[in-house]
């Protein structure tokens, strides 16, 4: 159902009865939590949280160690801010 790595990848899905009778397989948001940081990362005008990850995790599927970093479920909640939190496992910048 998601992509090997993902951070949804190892919850287990359940299923869900709509209003209408219909079944459909639901997956539980895991929490986030704080995670130490290698450094910050300022954000340049038009950088991406995928591209982010690639530069410094080698790979931009996974922006959600990114967001866990930062304390965020949604991509979208780091937009606004100048300075990205780098997650303590990737790769200094040379």
């Amino acid at each position: 159902m998601f992509f090997p790595g993902s951070r949804y990848s190892s919850m287990v899905p359940y299923s869900v009865t709509r209003p209408d009778g219909s079944t459909v397989q639901a997956t539980r948001l895991p929490a986030p939590g704080m995670q130490a940081v290698l450094g910050y990362y300022r954000r340049q005008k038009g950088d991406r949280l995928d591209q982010i990850a690639g530069r410094f995790l080698a790979d931009a599927t996974e922006f959600w160690h990114v967001c866990d970093a930062n304390g965020s479920m949604v991509p979208d909640a780091l937009a606004a801010r100048d300075l990205i939190g780098i997650p303590i496992d990737a790769q200094p910048v040379s």
